[in-house]
């Protein structure tokens, strides 16, 4: 059962925009590695802020994932890329809805 999540939100550099959502598209293959991460979404709010929530079943699974390889890879990218260091939200997730269309 999934019950704790994350939510990061991201502040492109003017024209970083491109390198920033290239780099979540690239983020679905190294978040589709870890087996602990079963819920994992890229985000564009407007041509500038971008986010990513993703969501575990323990918070065990949340720890590993911040020091896996997705998030190793954006916090070395982060001041090439970003305007500001990712804001981290840990989120409890009281209830989830998840069918595909």
């Amino acid at each position: 059962m999934i019950r704790h999540a994350l939510f990061v939100r991201l502040e492109a550099k003017p024209g970083k925009e491109q390198a920033v959502a290239d780099f979540l598209t690239a983020g679905l293959e190294m978040t589709n590695r870890e087996a602990t991460t079963p819920v994992w979404f890229a985000l564009r709010f407007s041509p500038t802020t971008f986010g990513v929530f993703d969501a575990f079943a323990t918070e065990d699974d949340r720890q590993a994932h911040l020091v896996g390889d997705m998030a190793n890879a954006l916090m070395a990218s982060a001041d090439e890329m970003l305007a500001s260091p990712p804001a981290i939200e840990s989120i409890d997730v009281l209830a989830m809805k998840n069918r595909l269309a």
